[in-house]
């Protein structure tokens, strides 16, 4: 799957990733219903850092559709709430 993160590229991951960033995505669901904004930095880094660990860079001059569209790690509570309100599974859904 292809997997957009705003302000860096895309990723390619690979389908067996999905149990890892699902459980990582969980912890970035519970800090905003905590409004815990210490603790969605720390999850959405571990989310971010596991697609790129996880994921093959797409070259830059090569634009794919994004099955995923995730939130830049400098992103604000706010942010990351109205991501969510778009998806009933959540970032990453599965």
């Amino acid at each position: 799957m292809i997997v957009r993160i705003l302000g860096e590229g895309q990723w390619d991951v690979p389908d067996d990733a999905v149990g890892s960033l699902n459980a990582l995505d969980d912890q970035v669901e519970q800090a905003v219903a905590q409004q815990d904004e210490a603790k969605l930095a720390v999850a959405l880094s571990a989310l971010l850092d596991e697609v790129r660990s996880a994921g093959t860079a797409v070259p830059d001059d090569q634009i794919l559709d994004s099955s995923l569209i995730l939130p830049d790690v400098g992103s604000s509570l706010a942010d990351v709430e109205a991501l969510l309100a778009e998806s009933a599974d959540g970032l990453i859904p599965g």
